[in-house]
């Protein structure tokens, strides 16, 4: 069957109405990754709840990116967070160098340079306020805490697919380190010889994922193509956590047990094939 995934009727017709979802989408064939339908995350509470919880979960299993709308979060807090981040790269380099990983004394802040970055990490308030970069670190804050609520939701109903439930402590045991980072790739001469972020899976359990008008974020499919996207969320399925009922489900272990560290090395030791992080933890 031929399908027209630029037309966002036909593709919502054949993804929700026909009950194809989005696996449907990777057995037509799919070679790319179509600008997508958005998920309407506030339609969660209503009689459509169970329709839209199962397309954030197909999708996060099978492209493991998707776009969400209603989310709660602010168009003037997002346009805010962009500009924020722009200011910190646009200053001069003895400004940002005090970032560097290198001379920075404190583990909140690594700025680097191999592409430039700022990778900022949330203790507390307190902290974030004393080290985060001045130029981004109210406004990231606020992003911080504001897209938690909206993380809260997805997660719920990714775990509520694998049978979980999760009091609050819990989540957020489950939800571990959080942070914020900021990319910024300046114009380049000779494009053509730009690479940018290697192909990688995110080792953290939930990316929110936010671009400006240049995008550049490519999907791998299931059949080794690359398509290009402009989705906001990503979502990658792969995680460590003390989840007895994903691990093991009637009786049979999934997973066997192994230090982080075990997992770190094998995560930074070989170069990623899609989001098979975990393979090597599975029991035989």
């Amino acid at each position: 069957m031929s399908i027209n995934y630029e037309d966002q009727t036909t593709l919502f017709n054949f993804v929700v109405k026909q009950g194809n979802g989005v696996k449907g989408l990777i057995d037509s064939g799919m070679s790319y990754v179509p600008q997508p339908f958005p998920i309407n995350l506030s339609q969660l509470d209503g009689p459509r709840h169970k329709e839209v919880a199962k397309q954030i979960t197909e999708t996060a299993e099978t492209l493991g990116f998707f776009q969400v709308v209603n989310h709660g979060v602010s168009v003037e807090l997002l346009e805010l967070l962009k500009t924020s981040a722009h200011t910190f790269f646009a200053q001069p380099p003895e400004k940002k160098a005090v970032y560097l990983k290198e001379v920075n004394p404190s583990r909140l802040v690594k700025y680097g340079t191999s592409f430039d970055y700022v990778s900022m990490l949330y203790t507390n308030d307190q902290e974030v306020l004393q080290h985060w970069p001045p130029q981004c670190r109210e406004v990231a804050l606020d992003f911080l805490k504001s897209s938690m609520a909206m993380v809260k939701i997805v997660v719920e109903v990714l775990m509520g697919d694998l049978g979980v439930r999760l009091e609050e402590d819990r989540m957020n045991r489950l939800m571990g380190t959080k942070m914020v980072n900021m990319n910024y790739y300046p114009t380049c001469p000779s494009f053509e010889l730009t690479i940018g972020v290697g192909r990688h899976s995110d080792m953290g359990m939930l990316t929110v994922l936010l671009q400006d008008g240049i995008g550049g974020l490519y999907v791998k499919l299931d059949n080794s193509d690359w398509g290009f996207s402009h989705q906001r969320w990503r979502y990658f399925s792969e995680k460590i956590g003390l989840l007895p009922e994903v691990v093991r489900r009637d009786g049979v272990a999934r997973y066997k047990e192994l230090l982080f560290q075990d997992y770190m090395n094998n995560f930074f030791g070989q170069p990623h094939d899609g989001k098979k992080t975990l393979d090597f933890a599975r029991a035989d």
